[in-house]
């Protein structure tokens, strides 16, 4: 029998990882998966700026308000606001959130900088 063509994931499921901004529960995070990956993760503290060299981040705002810093300016954000952030923009979450978040290739704690 082949393996299946697909996964499934139960997002509420996972358990939490400590991350930069709070806990994130990562979805498709396997060792034969290079694409992309799922995160819930909740927002309990402001995040550090930081970027990405590889990876593009797609931020679904879920619950709760605050704002996205990008590149140094800072934009208001509420439920179901969506960014798209880009490699090498200096990003962070400030405020209380639960957020989507699908990292594009799949997350790797490699490719996190701080200046």
């Amino acid at each position: 029998m082949s393996e299946a063509n697909f996964m499934i994931a139960r997002l509420d499921e996972i358990p939490a990882v400590p991350c930069p901004c709070g806990f994130a529960r990562r979805a498709f995070a396997t060792a034969d998966n290079a694409l992309a990956t799922v995160h819930l993760t909740d927002i309990t503290e402001d995040a550090r700026v930081h970027y990405h060299k590889h990876m593009t981040e797609i931020y679904v705002i879920l619950e709760g308000e605050g704002v996205m810093e990008l590149d140094g300016e800072r934009i208001p954000v509420g439920p179901l606001t969506s960014i798209f952030i880009k490699p090498g923009c200096r990003h962070r979450a400030v405020g209380r959130m639960r957020i989507l978040n699908i990292p594009i290739p799949a997350f790797d704690p490699e490719d996190e900088w701080f200046d």
